[in-house]
């Protein structure tokens, strides 16, 4: 880049302005060579800046204290699936004693998870070393899933991993960001190196003495050191109007043959083999060596380079159309003719589109598209087919077809989906004229995925029934189990019970000829809707849907599973269940790349926090996601903003209507509107809270029935808000439980079902106008100990109305601040188990569930680093939180 600044004799000057960021990259290097573990850096800054730059002098510097591995993402019309692994499998395949596992699984388009396992393996036999992954801002959706995982298990292999980008051209969405945003969660060696300009005094030595006014340059350039040092390189006396006119002005001091070769090197992005360039354009050594003394080309790790990506852009579009056809043109062939390594199949798409051989692109682009898709590159992939079907008129219908379905495949799994279902309405004509009925039925399911996606449900509906109408009509087989699948599921979306018989349908053909597919979406399809229905029975099958599909390697559908596992146990309010299965599903679904899933399993997890009594952490995990800078999905926004509101409306902190607000704008949207009913929920409670009875009553009243349907519990609270208040609330037995005992007037009953799922505060509330002095002096205790100011002030009144003097105040001051992070409750706990206490004992003591108490002692555990309470005990001793004689 920019700052391999040169004199002019090519030897190296010192880098201007980049001391610290040289000792943060070396300080990282030392504590991974003196460790046990790795550590990732980010390199950051706008195209120019110099960060390529940076990491050579910081590679070059090295010697022999860790082995460097170079690669860097391309930049293609369309990234090639897992690109810059490519090169660094092929690196530590022939260095390292494992044989290239890590070659093996990038070639055959491994999903993202055993790629990053086996490059994993290899790098612990050449460590300690440094990876650079350059350009990521590049990298396509299968890379920057094996980024996250090396990245989250950096720490156990001592590796540097490098990543630079562009941040500049980085908007809230791009996929990149999302990446960048979530590496600090893992783990604890992460240090950023943002690159800015040179200041004037920087520049102004540069210029010194090259006739150019300094002043002058810095404002053009904005001390960007690319531009600075291709303005200074062409020699011209005065600033050009643009670096363009500087790169180009650099080219042509060179001879004409020496101009040529470079010409043909700038149809290759990226790096650039020897036999390619030599092939492309062959050339006495002389000319290249021109070349490389003229600084617009480097050697980098044997290969061939721009200094700079903005410099071969800049080359190849200054270039006659006809010239840059030709070079594309026999890139191409070139590439055609390389029989010793594996097809580049996306460079391939790549050379043949700027060629204009559309026949071509036809022919390497749907099978680029396809080896995408097979690696998790599903962004790349729709791209590679909108790319085919560009110059697919003239195809066979059937062909064409084929490209259109494939598209709509991967349109599902990205923000095209829209796209998708306009491309399957064309399929879907063009095999009704063909009287395809097995293309039919199959593109006719596709469309009631996609459909259900968009929220048209009743269309969703039509279409699996039209799918299942036309496959039934000839020869039972996979497409009809699959029919049958996905119209249990639109059946599940509308909460009819004929999800069962269809998920049953399936299940019976799927077995019957050997189908596993069919038989594990089908019980994820009867599980769902069992455990909605609020039969834990469900469980079971949602379990064996996993492990079914786990076994037959389908890594979507093993996430699916443990999705609509927490998604229905949420919904039915089971929280113990819940936290039971969060964290393997979490983990599950970042491992493999599914964060299409994260965001909502990341709500569940904010919801069952709320419910367990776990507020700090709940606050905090709502605060994290509401500051995320990329849009969140507007379930999960929603949701963050009503945990977030409820806790300081029960904790009597401020600012808690304006998240309410958001919320309730979230449910007019199309995408929110089955929010609704948890949303009047909160508004009504926070409306309680503030003793305004009548406003609780409004709240409750105008939500109820509107889009109450999918969130069941959230529909149950809307009438127990309106039977607190004392209004009428309707019939009871419909209700589920505990809400038909708490309107039934059986309180203690409500109150004990809510303590049998760890839920603290849902019990305490459930005893309010039960006029039993003692069950209500528990559950002040509870709720003082979650610090529920407002709940506490209302439980307090109702005691002091039945004549009790000595009511215990609501804490006024928030949980004191312990050194291990432990919340007031948490530090309770730890007094009372250094004590000697059992947790049933603490159950009792606190007036707790002992489920309660075990997540309690959990926590307590965990944020003391202790595998036992002895060494929990034994922890807390050394940091003064318990003395050796504590007693209850």
């Amino acid at each position: 880049m920019g700052l391999a600044l040169t004199d002019a004799t090519g030897d190296r000057a010192e880098l201007l302005e980049r001391a610290e960021q040289l000792r943060e990259l070396r300080s990282s290097l030392a504590r991974v060579v003196n460790g046990t573990g790795g550590a990732t850096v980010l390199v950051s800054g706008e195209a120019g800046i110099g960060k390529t730059t940076l990491l050579r002098r910081f590679a070059g510097d090295l010697g022999s204290t860790a082995r460097v591995f170079w690669t860097a993402c391309d930049p293609l019309f369309t990234p090639r699936p897992l690109g810059p692994f490519v090169e660094l499998a092929e690196a530590m395949g022939g260095s390292s004693a494992a044989g290239g596992s890590a070659a093996a699984q990038v070639a055959s388009g491994g999903q993202a998870f055993d790629v990053a396992a086996a490059l994993l393996q290899e790098l612990r036999l050449v460590a300690p070393a440094v990876v650079v992954i350059e350009d990521a801002h590049w990298a396509d959706e299968a890379t920057l899933d094996v980024i996250r995982l090396l990245a989250r298990r950096i720490e156990s292999v001592r590796i540097l991993l490098v990543l630079s980008y562009r941040d500049d051209q980085l908007d809230r969405a791009h996929p990149l960001r999302v990446v960048v945003g979530e590496l600090p969660a893992a783990g604890r060696h992460l240090t950023r190196v943002p690159l800015s300009a040179l200041s004037g005094p920087a520049v102004a030595s540069l210029a010194r003495s090259r006739g150019v006014d300094s002043d002058q340059l810095h404002e053009r350039t904005a001390g960007n050191p690319f531009f600075v040092t291709e303005v200074l390189a062409a020699e011209t006396g005065q600033v050009p109007h643009s670096v363009r006119d500087a790169v180009l002005a650099r080219a042509a001091r060179i001879s004409r043959q020496a101009r040529d070769l470079l010409d043909a090197a700038a149809v290759i992005p990226g790096q650039i083999d020897g036999w390619m360039l030599d092939a492309l354009h062959p050339a006495p050594p002389g000319f290249l060596d021109e070349c490389l003394s003229s600084g617009v080309l480097i050697v980098a790790d044997g290969r061939i380079a721009f200094r700079h990506e903005i410099a071969r852009q800049v080359i190849e579009e200054s270039l006659p159309v006809g010239q840059r056809r030709m070079l594309h043109s026999r890139a191409l062939s070139i590439l055609q003719g390389n029989e010793d390594s594996a097809p580049d199949l996306a460079r391939m798409a790549h050379h043949a589109e700027a060629a204009g051989d559309h026949a071509a692109v036809l022919r390497y682009a749907p099978a680029a598209a396809r080896a995408a898709a097979a690696s998790g590159a599903h962004r790349e992939a729709a791209d590679l087919y909108a790319r085919a079907l560009r110059y697919s008129a003239r195809l066979p219908a059937q062909e064409r077809a084929d490209l259109l379905e494939g598209f709509a495949g991967s349109a599902y799994l990205t923000a095209l989906d829209h796209e998708g279902v306009d491309r399957l309405s064309e399929a879907l004509a063009i095999h009704r004229s063909r009287a395809d009925q097995l293309g039919e039925g199959r593109t006719l399911r596709e469309l009631a995925r996609h459909l259900g996606r968009q929220g048209r449900h009743a269309e969703g509906l039509a279409s699996a029934l039209q799918a299942v109408s036309v496959l039934e009509q000839i020869p039972p087989g996979p497409e009809l189990a699959l029919a049958y699948v996905h119209l249990s599921s639109s059946y599940a979306l509308a909460l009819s019970p004929e999800a069962v018989t269809w998920g049953d349908k399936a299940i019976s053909l799927g077995e019957e000829i050997g189908y596993p597919q069919a038989v594990y979406d089908g019980l994820n399809n009867i599980g769902t809707i069992e455990v909605f229905r609020g039969s834990l029975d469900g469980v079971a099958k949602l379990e064996r849907s996993r492990d079914l599909a786990e076994q037959a390697g389908d890594s979507l559908a093993v996430g699916r599973a443990h999705l609509h596992l927490c998604w229905m146990l949420t919904l039915r309010g089971e929280w113990d269940l819940v936290a039971r299965h969060l964290n393997a599903a979490i983990a599950y679904c970042r491992e493999h790349g599914q964060e299409l899933w994260l965001d909502q399993l990341r709500t569940f997890q904010l919801q069952a926090d709320l419910g367990l009594g776990l507020w700090d952490s709940a606050d905090q995990a709502a605060e994290e996601m509401l500051a995320r800078p990329e849009p969140l999905p507007a379930a999960a926004r929603c949701s963050a903003l009503v945990v977030q509101a409820k806790i300081r409306a029960r904790r009597g902190a401020p600012d808690y209507w304006s998240l309410l607000d958001e919320a309730l704008s979230i449910t007019k949207l199309d995408t929110g509107r089955h929010l609704t009913a948890s949303v009047a929920a909160a508004r009504a409670e926070a409306c309680w809270l503030e003793g305004r009875p009548a406003d609780a009553l409004t709240e409750a009243s105008q939500a109820q029935g509107m889009f109450v349907g999918l969130d069941p519990l959230a529909a149950a609270d809307l009438r127990a808000w309106q039977w607190r208040v004392g209004a009428d609330a309707g019939p009871p037995g419909d209700l589920p439980e505990p809400y038909r005992m708490l309107l039934a007037g059986d309180r203690t009953g409500a109150a004990r079902w809510w303590q049998d799922r760890a839920s603290p505060y849902e019990a305490a509330l459930a005893v309010v106008d039960s006029r039993d002095v003692e069950e209500l002096r528990g559950a002040v205790e509870v709720l003082r100990g979650l610090r529920a100011r407002a709940a506490v002030a209302i439980l307090a009144r109702e005691l002091r109305s039945l004549g009790e003097r000595h009511v215990p105040r609501a804490s006024r001051s928030a949980a004191p601040a312990h050194p291990a992070g432990l919340t007031g409750r948490e530090y309770e706990v730890l007094q009372l188990l250094a004590a000697g206490m059992r947790n049933a004992d603490i159950a009792a003591r606190l007036v707790v569930s002992p489920r309660t108490v075990d997540h309690h002692v959990s926590a307590v555990l965990g944020k003391l680093n202790a595998r036992t309470r002895g060494e929990a005990i034994a922890a807390a001793m050394r940091l003064g939180l318990v003395q050796p004689e504590s007693s209850p």
